[in-house]
Order: C-alpha cells, then structure tokens, then sequence
C-alpha cells in the first residue's frame, strides 16, 4: 500500500473491515491512528490485535509461537 487508505467508517477498505471483525477492539472497533497492529498465522487468519502503544518488540514471543505450530493447524 503505498497511498493513503481509510481503515475507518464506511469508506474502510475492505481487508481491515475484516481485521476489524475478526478481532474486535477493547473500547472501539476503530483503529486508533495508523498504530494498531494485526498478527495472522501462516494460513491468514487472524490472531491477534494490538493496541497502538503496544511495542513491535514485543510481538515477538506471539510470532514465534505461530512459527512453531504446524501450517495446518488452526
């Protein structure tokens, strides 16, 4: 993506209407700034959301996690 993209409100591109459903917000459903971030297993689903003060580095334990489970699991 290399312009800018609405990831809020009716005019929300569809991939993060879907992130947005699959993992819903603690206190809203929108996404603050361009901060959050989204983590998807190697099959795209869905696994984790995190708030945007919530360090990169520290991502880290959930993708290893995800590396060690099968590409099949769910």
């Amino acid at each position: 993506m290399f312009h800018k993209i609405n990831v809020n409100g009716a005019d929300a591109i569809p991939l993060f209407k879907w992130l947005k459903e699959k993992l819903p917000g603690s206190f809203t459903n929108a996404i603050k700034w361009n901060f959050s971030k989204f983590l998807s297993d190697r099959n795209g689903v869905p696994y984790k959301r995190y708030a945007p003060n919530f360090s990169p580095v520290d991502i880290t334990k959930d993708i290893e996690t995800l590396l060690a489970r099968a590409a099949d699991e769910a």
